[in-house]
């Protein structure tokens, strides 16, 4: 796959807790140059992309970011306020918690809440794979099926592990025809984004993907 291509499957994303306004630009003007997917942003950086760079850039934020266990009261407020900035897309994170309480009903109604809250705009949910046995993340393909949402994700990038081939290669047999999958955390190299997008994945979040093709490819663009 040419480099160009690959890069259009990325999320270009910088979600470091020390991410300075700086750091933000460079994000948005490389996702301008290079054509990545979108950007994945903080929150507290929406409003002030979206209102230097308009309609140039896809604004993809995270709700419930990284841990998950927030009340979905207060995932829903992150929604509704990033929205209103200029958000797109929504990368929640369910509540692990919930998930080792059995409770995947509970983690459901949360999904399609949110999704409810998005409408016509893009929701991931990351289930943080590293933390889940085979079962659980068979469960939570079912769920996020079922709520609607619009993507499954296997990690944060802030947990114990990232994605893996054998977890999207799961997620496949599971999930329904309309929910796509995100990879994210796992990507060290320009082989594993082509291995992930091979294996069927329509997003792949790392801060990496352009550094990594600009070293191998160097004078491309």
């Amino acid at each position: 796959m040419e480099a160009k291509e690959m890069l259009t499957y990325v999320d270009h994303t910088q979600l470091k807790a020390f991410a300075t306004w700086e750091d933000i630009k460079k994000l948005c003007e490389e996702s301008i140059e290079f054509h990545t997917a979108s950007v994945c942003i903080p929150p507290c950086y929406i409003k002030r992309v979206h209102d230097a760079y308009g309609d140039k850039i896809n604004i993809c934020t995270v709700v419930g970011f990284p841990l998950g266990y927030s009340v979905t009261a207060a995932k829903v407020a992150e929604v509704r306020q990033a929205l209103a900035d200029g958000a797109n897309e929504i990368d929640m994170v369910i509540n692990i918690s919930d998930v080792k309480n059995g409770d995947i009903d509970k983690v459901e109604q949360e999904i399609a809440t949110l999704k409810k809250e998005t409408g016509d705009k893009i929701l991931k949910v990351i289930i943080e794979t590293c933390y889940l046995t085979e079962e659980e993340k068979i469960a939570l393909c079912k769920a996020v099926t079922n709520a609607g949402a619009d993507f499954i994700k296997t990690s944060t990038g802030f947990g114990t592990g990232g994605a893996t081939l054998e977890d999207i290669k799961l997620f496949k047999a599971n999930i329904g025809p309309k929910v796509r999958m995100k990879a994210a955390g796992g990507v060290k190299s320009v082989a594993d984004l082509e291995a992930f997008i091979n294996e069927g994945c329509a997003r792949i979040g790392t801060s990496s993907a352009i550094s990594l093709i600009k070293k191998q490819q160097a004078g491309e663009y």
